[in-house]
């Protein structure tokens, strides 16, 4: 220390650290702060003082004050302790003497003591050459370390410290303006009352810190030694928080890339920045989070065409695996960080959006946006407006269309600045495309600033959608690895080649020898192909039907060699370990048998929870083999080394071409093979079709939007007239000009005009109910309007098909005749999918045993619905049935025994061996029910007569989107994690989503059987999403009610005027 300044030695041996001016310490450091101070003495004398100060005696743990401080009174009179002891004594005397005036110089002396001692800055001239000066004076008191390498620079001070800091600074300012208060001759109070001004105050603390508001005068009196002394002991104590300066640099560096990056995009010019107008952040995510260092060179010029530039719609065109999802996520990271514009991102299904929320969730928490997931029973219409961070919504088709629904109704659409669609040519499916087709048509109708972007790797008629979309079209037939396609006749192996006259090629003779035996069980010659790749590289085997999958499964196994059992042996008993827990004790026996050898059948009918563990398997290579539907083709990324179609035919439909492409697309993993094969298996007979398929244009995708009568163009009209998008028939006409379907209305309309077609399905609302003509101007020509009902405007907020939403509403009226709630069966009953009951078939023996078994409130609600045991049983007998009985609700009621059984037991195999079911059917099932819980809900919401079902469906809903115990729903609210994974976390002591959010990925992986580094982080990202997600709505919620409202009444015109502009800063308190 300098001169004149002796040492306090220290009872406890504690590491030296530099702490600057208390006022720096919550502010974000300088560069020259981060640049290591020099060393101003030898190496000699830094250690002579080294051991000066080091204390004689060992270092030890203390827990009291007394055990530091109790007889420790080594105060010099040059030390800072003592001078404050001294200028408390001579307060002490003043007051003894019951002098009413104060001491000016003592008080001066004091502040000036605390100043010098201390560094504070205790008047408004405290000039950055002070600063500097004392600065440089502490880095030559205290000799810091030298960081290591690579480490974080971080403050380590005490939060006691900072506090006592902040409660001198205030104590000295005190001291120092009292004396110019009795100056101006305003000091007539008591001396006493004087000194509680330069009282130093202490909040209260759980760590002993002194209680200010202690009323007795001896507490008032309190020495300042003995609150330093408190405040250390109190250091001791304290936990040390860390105050990261390189995690502040970064967070200011992110933020200035970003507004860089705003102008950037926003300038005409060519220059695109760090990273394609974004931060470098972005970039080094990508090589961190998805190892990805360089984009393809389509990608590239996909993402620098003038019309993205310009934000104009696009559609883009690759085959499968050519990397277009990136290409997408791109252009929403920009209109994300660098437009502030929220963006609604379109999934074909469930198990892709969480695939997706999961693996961007990552990217939300470093880069500032947050990600929702709208499927199933998930999400919130309106979705929470959010003033700072913008939302990247991620969506199934049905969840994409109810959400774009609520932004217009709300007044917010313009606030979606990207909508992105993936596998855009389902736009031609059925229901599910009429209603993506509507949501496009919404889109482009209300907002002129939101941009569309679609993708698919299997478009044919480019020009309609195009047309239909007003968008520009890229396409390339780039695939990161090479493809080669074979078909197999016989023994005999063709390559496909376009250029030979019958488009194949001779490439090779099977060589597998086969016994009669195999060649009886496998003439198909599958065993030769398999093993050809397996185990060490991955092979999909697509199969007609689920059925054959499995038997397909266990006849390769009854013929692999025995050495396949010990390839990775230890983790693929830990599969079927894994597949036993999920599965309540219970594993498939066909997997059981299967597993061990690598293989394993993947369709429907295995549970979410089984095909999770299976997918995770397959993607780290324990499983090598999977036997599957046409449907695993178009969900989660699974890429093999080889793709064997089993037959050309999807059940019994011969295969489409589109289909075909989507399949052989699996085949080749970048990265990892240098080529994939496909192998079309064929008879002689579909020789000549299997060739006009292989050669032949991809199939052209037609709006469904009329076809679909109830989902499509009526639903379209109610939704249009309610949201007052178009009122007039001539208004809805011109909105159905702009549709897919009016573009395409020269091929579609063979009978009927658009202008027919319109006017019949507006009449058949007005009939159904659902509609009202309004009774002012003209009610027959283009300017005759619309408006709709109370039952119109349930059925369009809920979604509820219009084929049943009369049905419904009966139901429902029914319903409180005789609302039954002593059991959930009758409210599970009304929320049963109408649709899936139509499609069910009782077994009418199990249907009379659990029908039996029913409580007599149970048989009540059979009762109410006109259901009786005498029918059930006669149906079980084979009996004739002379009375009518309403099939629908029969077949309905049937398939709420088994939700209701589900319900009570949360266990999908006992009630899968209860109904003879299979158990994904069953838990299908159950995902219907509780998205069609949702809408009912809805539905209710919008009706006052039925405000009873309100709060009671909000809790069945609920039940229905977990159905699990109430310990393990909050797990499973996180992205990713269903029944299974949430019992290992729960068991593992992660109870809570707080918990996870705060968990450390690697001991994620130690701690939970089978669970992957990368899966491990993303369910941390996910969790720390979720919960940021909940404390943001929190968070605005409360400034919601606490802003000053910009129509209160009683103030003035400037003063309403600035109430208007600034309610958004001001507030109530």
């Amino acid at each position: 220390m300098e001169d004149g300044c002796l040492r306090i030695r220290r009872r406890v041996s504690v590491r030296k650290r530099n702490r600057g001016n208390p006022e720096s310490l919550g502010a974000s450091p300088t560069l020259a702060e981060l640049q290591p101070a020099e060393d101003t003495e030898d190496e000699a004398a830094v250690g002579s003082r080294r051991r000066k100060t080091r204390s004689p005696e060992p270092a030890q743990e203390n827990d009291s004050e007394e055990d530091m401080f109790g007889d420790y009174n080594s105060f010099t009179e040059s030390s800072f302790l003592a001078q404050v002891d001294d200028l408390e004594q001579k307060c002490m005397q003043l007051l003894e003497h019951g002098t009413h005036e104060t001491d000016s110089d003592t008080r001066d002396l004091c502040s000036e003591g605390i100043k010098n001692n201390l560094g504070m800055n205790t008047g408004s001239d405290f000039t950055d050459s002070e600063t500097n000066e004392h600065v440089k004076r502490q880095s030559d008191l205290d000799d810091p370390g030298e960081p290591e390498p690579g480490s974080e620079l971080s403050f380590d001070v005490p939060s006691s410290q900072i506090l006592y800091f902040g409660n001198m600074q205030n104590s000295s300012k005190a001291l120092g303006s009292q004396s110019a208060k009795e100056r101006d001759g305003n000091s007539h109070k008591p001396s006493n009352a004087n000194l509680a001004h330069s009282h130093i105050e202490q909040p209260h603390q759980d760590n002993d810190f002194s209680n200010v508001g202690a009323s007795s005068e001896m507490s008032r009196r309190k020495s300042i030694r003995d609150h330093l002394k408190s405040a250390m002991a109190g250091n001791a104590r304290a936990q040390t928080p860390v105050f990261p300066r390189t995690k502040q640099l970064r967070e200011t560096l992110l933020s200035e890339e970003i507004s860089v990056a705003k102008k950037a995009i926003e300038s005409p010019s060519d220059d695109l920045g760090p990273f394609y107008s974004l931060p470098s952040k972005v970039r080094d995510l990508y090589v961190q989070l998805k190892g990805i260092r360089k984009l393809y060179d389509w990608q590239h010029t996909c993402l620098t065409l003038r019309s993205v530039q310009e934000r104009k719609n696009l559609i883009y065109s690759l085959p499968t695996s050519g990397g277009k999802t990136l290409v997408a996520e791109i252009l929403m990271l920009q209109e994300l960080l660098c437009r502030q514009k929220d963006v609604l991102m379109i999934l074909p299904y469930v198990a892709i959006v969480q695939e997706k929320v999961s693996s961007l969730s990552s990217f939300g928490i470093e880069l500032g946006f947050f990600v929702e997931e709208y499927a199933g029973g998930k999400g919130r219409f309106p979705p929470i407006k959010r003033r700072e961070k913008k939302s990247l919504y991620i969506a199934t088709i049905e969840k994409g269309h109810s959400l774009v629904n609520a932004l217009i109704e709300a007044g917010r659409i313009s606030t979606l600045g990207l909508v992105v669609v993936d596998e855009l040519h389902m736009i031609g499916e059925g229901s599910r495309g009429a209603i993506l087709e509507m949501t496009l048509a919404k889109v482009l109708y209300t907002s002129k600033t939101t941009q569309i972007i679609g993708m698919s790797a299997t478009l044919n008629n480019v020009e309609d959608l195009q047309a239909f979309l007003k968008a520009e079209y890229y396409t390339s037939q780039f695939r990161p690895v090479e493809l080669k396609e074979f078909l197999k006749v016989n023994d005999t192996i063709y390559e496909v080649d376009g250029r030979a006259a019958d488009g194949m090629t001779f490439s090779r003779l099977l060589s597998y020898k086969y016994s009669d035996a195999l060649k009886k069980m496998d003439p198909d010659r599958l065993v030769a192909l398999v093993t050809e790749v397996i185990p060490n590289y991955s092979c999909l085997v697509f199969c007609p039907s689920k059925k054959n999958c499995e038997n397909v499964a266990e006849m390769l196994c009854k013929f692999l060699s025995k050495d396949y059992l010990n390839h990775r042996k230890k983790e693929k008993c830990e599969v079927i370990k894994n597949l036993r827990n999920v599965g309540h004790g219970k594993v498939c026996p066909v997997l059981k048998r299967t597993v061990p050898f690598g293989v394993a059948y993947h369709h429907s009918g295995l549970t979410s929870d089984e095909r999770k563990l299976l997918e995770e398997a397959y993607s780290t290579g324990v499983l090598c083999l999977f036997t599957c539907t046409s449907t695993l083709a178009a969900g989660v990324n699974l890429p093999a080394r080889r793709v064997i179609l089993r037959a050309p035919y999807v059940a019994n439909s011969f295969l489409k071409r589109n289909q075909y492409k989507q399949m052989i697309g699996r085949a080749g993993r970048a990265g990892i093979d240098t080529a994939g094969e496909s192998i079309l298996l064929l008879q002689e007979k579909d020789k000549q079709q299997v060739l006009e398929l292989i050669n032949g244009p991809l199939e052209s995708c037609y709006s469904h939007l009329v076809e679909e009568f109830t989902k499509g163009i009526q639903s379209l009209f109610l939704s249009l007239i309610g949201l007052k998008i178009a009122t007039s028939l001539g208004d809805i006409y011109q909105f159905m000009n702009g549709t897919f379907f009016g573009v395409q209305q020269k091929i579609l309309l063979k009978e009927k005009s658009l202008w027919e077609i319109t006017v019949d399905a507006l009449e058949h609302l007005t009939e159904k109910g659902l509609l009202q003509k309004d009774s002012h101007g003209d009610s027959e020509g283009l300017q005759c309007h619309f408006r709709i009902t109370k039952l119109g405007q349930a059925s369009y907020k809920g979604a509820i098909d219009l084929a049943y939403c009369d049905t419904l509403y009966r139901d429902l009226k029914k319903g409180l005749e005789g609302l039954v709630l002593e059991s959930l069966l009758h409210l599970v009953y009304l929320t049963t999918p109408y649709d899936l009951a139509a499609q069910s078939e009782p077994d009418w023996m199990v249907y009379f045993r659990q029908f039996s078994q029913l409580s007599p409130a149970e048989q009540n609600v059979a009762a109410l619905l006109g259901v009786s045991e005498g029918f059930i049983g006669k149906k079980a007998s084979g009996q004739a049935i002379r009375k009518k009985v309403d099939k629908n609700v029969v077949n309905r009621l049937y398939l709420s025994f088994v939700l209701y059984s589900l319900l009570k037991e949360t266990n999908v195999w006992s009630v899968s061996e209860k109904f003879n079911m299979p158990r994904g059917y069953i838990q299908n099932l159950l995902m219907g029910a509780a998205s069609f819980s949702s809408c009912v809900l809805h539905f209710c919401e919008e009706l006052e007569e039925f405000w009873v079902y309100k709060a009671l469906l909000v809790e069945l809903t609920k039940k229905l989107t977990y159905c699990v115990k109430a310990e393990l729903i909050p797990l499973m609210e996180v992205t990713g994690v269903l029944e299974g994974r949430a019992k290992q976390l729960y068991s593992a002591g992660y109870r809570s989503v707080m918990h996870l959010a705060s968990a450390n990925p690697e001991v994620l992986v130690k701690t939970i059987d089978h669970l992957s580094r990368r899966q491990a982080k993303q369910i941390v990202f996910s969790a720390k999403m979720l919960l940021h997600e909940k404390a943001e709505a929190l968070q605005e919620e409360a400034e919601e009610l606490l802003r000053l409202p910009a129509d209160l009444p009683g103030l003035g015109g400037s003063n309403s005027e600035r109430a208007g502009s600034h309610a958004g800063n001001e507030t109530l308190c």
